[in-house]
């Protein structure tokens, strides 16, 4: 039964394009390109983040984050990309589909960054449109959910904007930047039609 069906990407995930934007599978040769861009934007990412191991940004660090997300996708359990900009392929965030529920649930978490330089320019929101798209059709998902700190006003207009529904508060729902925080719950459905 289809429902209950997974899917297997044999050797890696498909690049997903979007309007001006490419997400593909992070690789060790993204290493240093990854590695300057997070450090750069460590102030304005870490109020929104679980907090950054000692070694976050360093090159073993790294390698062990591709091993995992590697087997995340073989056991069809996330599914990690890179953001990069058309124009000039220069990496500007990543997003991720996360604890994938499969059987009666058929679902996935997406949790999403952006580089500061990058921030409000429009390039997320191409992104999550198009991971959206992918997650519904090459991942099988009937449901797609976000939750962010209610305090995180662009991420809930971007959520709202393309489509996702809010469904309620999470009360410390994530360990962010060290402190269990409050979430807004967001979903949206394949039934939802296009936005």
């Amino acid at each position: 039964m289809a429902l209950f069906r997974t899917v297997s990407f044999a050797e890696s995930l498909p690049t997903v394009e979007g309007e001006g934007v490419m997400l593909r599978a992070p690789v060790m040769a993204d290493f240093m390109e990854w590695a300057t861009l997070r450090n750069l934007s460590r102030g304005f990412l870490t109020p929104w983040e679980p907090t950054w191991p000692a070694d976050d940004l360093t090159r073993s660090a790294y390698r062990r984050r591709v091993r995992r997300y590697a087997e995340d996708i073989r056991m069809d359990q996330a599914y990690a990309f890179f953001l990069f900009r058309k124009s000039d392929d220069l990496l500007i965030g990543g997003l991720t589909i996360a604890n994938v529920r499969r059987g009666v649930a058929q679902a996935g978490s997406l949790g999403y960054w952006m580089g500061a330089p990058y921030a409000g320019q429009g390039y997320m929101t191409a992104a999550v449109r198009a991971i959206t798209r992918f997650s519904f059709s090459s991942l099988r998902l009937h449901r797609l959910e976000a939750a962010c700190i209610p305090t995180n006003t662009p991420s809930v207009r971007l959520l709202e904007k393309v489509g996702f529904k809010r469904e309620g508060l999470a009360r410390q729902y994530l360990c962010i930047d060290g402190i269990w925080q409050d979430h807004l719950l967001f979903a949206r459905l394949d039934t939802d039609g296009r936005s």
